[in-house]
């Protein structure tokens, strides 16, 4: 069974071109506008932006961080890009930045704690933060190589909206969102030298801040991720179309990248045909708003669960159970007892059979026992086996469909793990790469996916560029 695991990582890791397909990656010609631009990022022309919304996946950055770091040593960095504003949920913890935020402010969101009404305004971060008092402040410090030449807030002028103060450096510009009607707006500051930390404050009456971004425009790549934790894509039309468009006009993205799924196959029901509306709904939503910019797809990628109600979550087949690495019981070795007398009532029988029969003891063989054996390893269905929930194939099967109709790059994220129930080996097998949940993945498992996410990618660039 190892050595099957070992072919299937293999196989995973070693990517192939077929018609429109390189490894897991197909529709690839539908990106081709995002490969023309990144040939030119490295020599310092304009920068480009790939803006990933999703799920908890994307939110925790273990993957985009590590796709981030490897485009930005690639081509240069262009700077950390968008992000929800402050500290949307606890446990924030962005890469390349380190964020603070001081009380006074009531935090909104589509999904969760936050998406109780009445809620603030919604834009592509899936949050939005509104000031209580005046002098509420959020502030950000980036790392050395998240260092930013322009600074990007987005916020909700309204009727008796206050300010926002802004200051970078000792240089402060003032953003007063007192308006007739409501209506979103971004205010840009730009900067002749790298900043590494900005500070907004607020003054007067309340103000809602739906995101803000760093960028620097000399090259490179910005690869911003916005998620939120549970949600599903359903959820992301909780936002508002104003908002949203606003700040794709302002972050002008190069790439979109769709990420969620895992949330869908792990519902309680999932109907594929209700869905398939949702995915086509919104992605023409996101189309509209944002343009001619190519969208990527990514699959739901392999999750395991021990939940029986899951088994059948979806009108598919029953997914059968995953065989899991299992500690067996050392084999007991067989010895020979020592003969027993005929008769045990006959005292002198009992005797000479213990040897000692008028005193004398008799040397008699001590069987052989063979020495303890390490407990052994093998693979096995557990009573309370891990399967992928049937709502992951139902998923997966219209993503696929609607990606080819629709025209996107889809990548093929469960087969790129080497395919169902790679997640056993991900969490049990060293190194690990998953957590114990058998979902999320941890720093190494980010890394081994963003490694053949972007394989995939280069393939599919180097493919384009022939035709």
């Amino acid at each position: 069974m190892i050595g099957l695991l070992a072919m299937a990582a293999a196989s995973a890791a070693t990517p192939s071109v077929t018609a429109d397909c390189a490894g897991g990656l197909c529709g690839y010609s539908a990106l081709r506008p995002y490969f023309d631009k990144l040939a030119g990022a490295r020599s310092g022309g304009k920068p480009v932006h790939i803006l990933q919304i999703g799920d908890s996946h994307t939110a925790g950055d273990a993957i985009t961080g590590a796709w981030r770091d490897a485009l930005q040593a690639r081509y240069g960095s262009a700077g950390r890009g968008v992000m929800p504003p402050g500290k949307p949920f606890q446990g924030y913890n962005p890469r390349g930045v380190s964020v603070d935020m001081s009380p006074g402010w009531t935090i909104s969101s589509i999904f969760g704690a936050g998406s109780q009404n009445p809620r603030g305004a919604l834009g592509l971060s899936g949050f939005s933060i509104t000031s209580n008092a005046s002098g509420a402040r959020i502030g950000l410090t980036v790392s050395a190589n998240q260092m930013f030449d322009r600074f990007v807030i987005c916020a909700i002028a309204e009727p008796g909206a206050g300010a926002l103060v802004i200051n970078v450096a000792g240089q402060s510009e003032r953003f007063e969102l007192g308006a007739l009607i409501a209506r979103p707006e971004c205010r840009e500051m730009e900067f002749d030298q790298a900043q590494g930390a900005v500070s907004v404050v607020t003054e007067g009456g309340p103000v809602t801040i739906t995101s803000w971004a760093t960028f620097r425009d000399r090259g490179g790549v910005a690869l911003s991720n916005v998620g939120v934790v549970g949600s599903q894509f359903v959820h992301f039309s909780r936002n508002d179309d104003s908002v949203v468009a606003e700040e794709l006009r302002s972050y002008k993205p190069d790439l979109i990248v769709i990420a969620f799924g895992t949330n869908e196959g792990f519902a309680p029901r999932i109907n594929p045909q209700e869905y398939e509306i949702t995915l086509r709904t919104q992605i023409g939503r996101i189309r509209r708003l944002a343009g001619r910019v190519p969208i990527l797809l990514l699959g739901a990628p392999d999750a395991l669960t021990r939940r029986n109600e899951l088994l059948s979550n979806a009108p598919t087949a029953t997914p059968a159970p995953c065989i899991e690495p299992v500690t067996l019981p050392p084999s007991t070795p067989i010895t020979s007892a020592p003969e027993q007398p005929a008769d045990a009532d006959d005292i002198s029988d009992v005797l000479d059979a213990l040897g000692q029969r008028s005193g004398t003891a008799q040397v008699r063989p001590v069987p052989a026992v063979a020495p303890a054996e390490a407990p052994r390893t093998g693979w096995a269905i557990t009573a309370r086996p891990l399967f992928p929930p049937a709502g992951l194939k139902a998923v997966r099967e219209v993503q696929r469909k609607v990606a080819q109709q629709l025209r996107l790059g889809f990548w093929d994220w469960e087969a790129r793990m080497g395919g169902r129930c790679t997640a056993v080996s991900w969490v049990k097998l060293q190194p690990t790469r998953m957590r114990g949940d058998y979902v999320h993945f941890n720093s190494a498992g980010g890394q081994e996916i963003a490694n053949r996410l972007q394989a995939d990618l280069d393939l599919a660039a180097s493919a384009a560029s022939r035709w």
